[in-house]
């Protein structure tokens, strides 16, 4: 917290442009403590505060546009990639995607200060073909938002964040220590919640031109074909395919008890 609030102090707009830039983009860095810096910063006269909300504002803007185009052009394959960490990741995009869908487009307004939306709404909306426009509209509130928020606070509670910075400077080694073993540990449990979940990546799947094939054979009576494309490509009047019936995917738990169990299901998704 020292060192970081020291470089915004040397530094000042460029150090909080390029974290918050980051942290738009997805990686994992703190750009609300880079603003609670900032707020502190300008409150001790070290940075003009029209300045840093410009700087960054605009830092969220770009990285949320490249997402949105992103997200336009590669759909679920990019929210894919950022799930990728994730123990299960198909659970990670149908989560993001239900809490868009629930709350609308107004998710892009708060989507900065909920972990995980905030990266995965941008691409959401993109892949939806939500105009741009209008994305930008919405995300500018939401940026707007975040940086007035996390920026107040270090305004406001500037003598709290040097307190806080006088602290870890003063704790020094004993703060890295800390830090080591919280990340070691948090490594480990991450491992053992991919081993535990490791069979739970594995999806049986079926060649398109199996499954045709099979269709024409006397096994076509057997076989059930499901629709569980999620929101935003799917609506009552979509196409599907011939004889398919439709399950919503974010009610599966409910849909599957009516499935009748002496027929092979097969499923197919965006």
């Amino acid at each position: 917290m020292n060192d970081l609030l020291a470089q915004i102090v040397h530094h000042g707009y460029v150090v909080i442009f390029f974290i918050v830039l980051a942290e738009a983009l997805g990686i994992p860095v703190p750009a609300a403590l880079a603003l609670l810096a900032g707020g502190a910063a300008v409150a001790s006269g070290g940075l003009h505060a029209p300045a840093a909300m410009l700087v960054a504002v605009t830092a969220m803007l770009l990285g949320d546009s490249l997402l949105y185009v992103l997200g336009s052009r590669m759909g679920w394959r990019l929210l894919g990639f950022l799930c990728r960490i994730s123990v299960d990741p198909e659970t990670c995009i149908l989560r993001s995607a239900e809490s868009f869908y629930k709350h609308g487009r107004t998710t892009l307004v708060i989507a900065k200060f909920i972990p995980g939306i905030n990266s995965m709404a941008p691409p959401l909306a993109g892949s939806m073909k939500m105009p741009f426009l209008q994305f930008l509209g919405l995300d500018f509130l939401g940026a707007c938002a975040y940086a007035l928020a996390y920026g107040g606070a270090g305004f406001i509670f500037r003598d709290f964040v040097a307190t806080i910075a006088r602290g870890f400077r003063a704790a020094g080694h004993a703060v890295e220590i800390v830090v080591v073993i919280a990340a070691i540990a948090f490594i480990a449990y991450r491992i053992s919640l991919y081993w535990k979940h490791r069979a739970d990546r594995i999806v049986p799947r079926i060649q398109v031109t199996e499954l045709a094939a099979k269709l024409q054979s006397e096994y076509a009576e057997r076989i059930l074909l499901a629709d569980v494309r999620s929101h935003g490509y799917y609506d009552p009047g979509a196409d599907r395919i011939r004889g398919s019936i439709r399950l919503e995917p974010n009610n599966l738990s409910e849909e599957v008890k009516t499935l009748p169990r002496e027929k092979d299901i097969y499923l197919y998704c965006t």
